[in-house]
């Protein structure tokens, strides 16, 4: 669904509500030219007990944590950008959404330098459904080992979510999909499975559960730790700090994706390698059914980590 189709129509912008078509910025802003801004994606969902936003104080810790590496100030404290997205949401009348905040260096100058560049804040929320398609969640996606290599944290910080950084995550999406396929994995520069371009990598070997760990390269998921927590509840051994080659990918029992946009993806094929049965397994099947339980807060657990609307 593109935007137009959107049944939306306000964006909140550097501490003003605007209307949509009107949330715009100038062609010289800094972030445009060099990638100098951070983001984040969140869920909102229609709960038992209404709208609730999932982990969203984890999710602004990220997102001032983000900004640390790039010297950037956000000029906005955590209780104004929260306010400002509940209000949002109220505003749209929306019961489950995908929320974007996104900090970025504006414009002023345009040295490779921000200088005193002003730092534009802005957060919008529309209607999103499943991010690999419905079918995805039951069926599975199929998958390729990009050949592109994911950028090291010696080079750029891959604890920060940086709207530059994913050039990387477009070019290995893209060219999985232009090979027809659903998606991409990424290796580190050592070889090392690292994850996909919006997502992190579960593997599953002998009922016990692997995840590369953060010195991989990895993004620290919200939703992954999400699913440790999960998957450790339900009895499963969990080994979070995982090195995983390439092969192991083609002898795997199962693979599945985390993100909160994919949430609880299987993977069924990897290089046209089927993974296991070729279907979902039954650990990740236990385990997608208990995050989306949760996530209807039924039943109600870990009411923590959700935020009424």
């Amino acid at each position: 669904m593109g935007f137009d189709e959107l049944d939306v129509g306000t964006i909140w912008q550097d501490g003003d509500f605007v209307p949509w078509d009107d949330a715009t910025i100038h062609v010289l802003s800094h972030g445009l030219h060099y990638g100098t801004g951070i983001f984040e994606g969140v869920r909102c969902y229609d709960t038992a007990e209404g709208p609730a936003i999932f982990r969203w104080p984890e999710h602004l810790d990220r997102f001032y944590l983000s900004a640390k590496p790039y010297d950037m100030t956000i000029p906005y404290d955590r209780e104004e950008l929260t306010e400002a997205t509940l209000e949002l949401i109220r505003r749209e009348e929306l019961s489950s959404c995908y929320i974007r905040p996104v900090a970025f260096y504006g414009y002023g100058s345009l040295g490779v330098s921000p200088g005193d560049n002003p730092v534009n804040v802005a957060i919008a929320a529309w209607p999103w459904g499943t991010y690999l398609g419905e079918e995805a969640i039951t069926e599975g996606v199929d998958v390729m080992v990009s050949s592109w290599r994911k950028h090291a944290s010696s080079q750029i910080p891959t604890n920060a979510k940086t709207t530059g950084l994913y050039v990387n995550s477009m070019l290995a999406g893209e060219e999985a999909r232009r090979n027809g396929y659903t998606e991409a994995i990424v290796l580190n520069k050592e070889g090392a499975v690292a994850e996909g371009p919006g997502e992190n990598l579960f593997l599953v070997r002998d009922g016990e559960i692997y995840t590369p760990g953060l010195s991989q390269s990895i993004l620290d998921g919200i939703t992954r730790a999400s699913v440790i927590t999960i998957a450790e509840e339900l009895g499963y051994t969990v080994h979070a700090d995982a090195v995983i080659s390439r092969g192991e990918l083609y002898t795997a029992d199962e693979l599945f994706f985390t993100g909160t946009a994919a949430e609880v993806t299987p993977i069924r094929l990897v290089d046209n390698v089927s993974i296991g049965g070729g279907a979902r397994g039954p650990v990740t099947e236990a385990v997608q059914s208990a995050f989306f339980e949760m996530l209807a807060r039924e039943p109600d657990t870990h009411p923590e980590w959700f935020m009424p609307v």
